[in-house]
């Protein structure tokens, strides 16, 4: 994004197993993993909606999207730009699930008449972009990417591109997930993908799937003229990004990490940086045998076994899908703002197969905050990457 305006960041809002709010959030990345499932407990939808029947009528995705967006929307202050101009780039991995679970078994023991009219606005993947923009009237461009687990890392990109260029003065971007349903959790499972032990631990020798999250974190893009001449607070700045395919497998990483690999380097070309500019990386780093082994070789090719601080927050906050890369854009962002990388809980046991990556365990590392990267790698080949600056 080196020819076009600039993109700050000034406004996020988290909803996480790891804690809800910015403080907690960053609290969790710097505490031990919670025990059992990473659900999000304690989250009540009604201190987020006007009224209990407006809650009822939205999915849990849904949900968690409206409360980190009228955080990340408070924490940014008024846009004072024209309403035309501000739009909404949001992502999920699946949808309202939990909705078409509770509809297709109404259906299935009371009949095709006892379904909800809401069925379809509560599950459509779009309800929690769509919600966004009617909230606080929002009337540029509103879409929703769906690329799986890169998926908002894919919106945050987009977002960024649109005010890089002139479409847009600012966008509320972000993703949300919310899957952890009997029969979603089933489908998972089934696949091999969830972790047998009930441990992430990312990059480890002994790590065997990922642990499940929901979740969602929000942020308010704007182009950064604007959001200095109103005295903004700026996190950060979206400075270059970049999305490719692997063409590979629906679920496995191309050998090598090639389609990774490229990734980060188109990532790298748009902020028009050199691997020895990174500072940081928030890897993917899920927990499964074959995507750490490909992202970390993928890591060395690029950047060599010395090269920049990496960590995994998947370690604390499990894996969030299509939440996940806007989850951890924000861990980079407090990363910044604290001048701490968070460690990569779960890892214990270096794997002698994996290249030796400059992994940060045991406890948090301090670090002078430069430019960082946020990879995020999908089901079905869709790599994702962001690079993020310090304000």
């Amino acid at each position: 994004m080196t020819d076009g305006r600039r993109v700050a960041v000034v406004g996020i809002g988290v909803v996480s197993c790891a804690g809800t709010g910015l403080e907690a959030y960053w609290e969790g990345l710097n505490s031990e993993p919670p025990e059992g499932e990473r659900r999000v407990h304690d989250f009540d939808p009604n201190n987020w909606y006007p009224n209990p029947k407006a809650a009822r009528r939205a999915d849990r995705s849904q949900q968690f999207a409206m409360a980190s967006a009228l955080m990340a929307m408070e924490d940014a202050g008024e846009l004072t730009s024209d309403p035309g101009r501000n739009g909404v780039i949001y992502a999920t991995g699946v949808g309202g699930l939990a909705t078409f679970e509770v509809q297709v078994q109404v259906w299935m023991e009371k009949g095709a008449r006892r379904v909800s009219p809401f069925m379809v606005p509560m599950m459509m993947p779009n309800a929690p972009g769509a919600s966004i923009s009617m909230q606080f009237g929002l009337q540029g461009p509103n879409e929703t990417v769906t690329t799986a687990c890169a998926a908002s890392t894919h919106s945050i990109g987009n977002a960024a591109r649109l005010i890089q260029t002139g479409r847009c003065d600012a966008v509320v971007t972000g993703g949300t997930e919310a899957v952890m349903t009997p029969v979603g959790m089933a489908g998972f499972g089934n696949m091999t993908a969830l972790s047998s032990s009930g441990v992430s631990m990312p990059f480890d020798k002994d790590r065997d799937g990922f642990m499940m999250t929901e979740g969602s974190a929000t942020l308010v893009l704007e182009e950064w003229e604007s959001a200095e001449a109103r005295g903004a607070h700026i996190y950060g700045e979206i400075l270059g990004s970049a999305s490719n395919a692997d063409a590979h497998h629906i679920t496995a990483p191309s050998p090598g990490g090639e389609g990774a690999v490229r990734c980060m380097q188109l990532a790298m070309e748009d902020a028009g940086l050199t691997p020895a500019d990174i500072a940081h990386i928030n890897a993917h780093g899920t927990s499964t045998p074959l995507n750490d082994a490909a992202e970390a070789i993928a890591i060395e090719k690029v950047f060599g076994t010395s090269g920049p601080l990496i960590t995994s927050t998947k370690g604390v906050t499990g894996h969030g899908l299509g939440a996940a890369g806007a989850l951890e854009a924000t861990a980079i962002l407090l990363a910044m703002k604290h001048r701490k990388v968070p460690p990569t809980a779960g890892y214990t046991t270096p794997d002698p197969e994996l290249p030796a990556i400059n992994l940060v365990v045991g406890e948090a590392a301090d670090w002078e905050p430069g430019p960082s990267i946020s990879n995020s790698f999908g089901f079905g080949g869709h790599n994702g990457c962001l690079v993020i600056g310090p304000a």
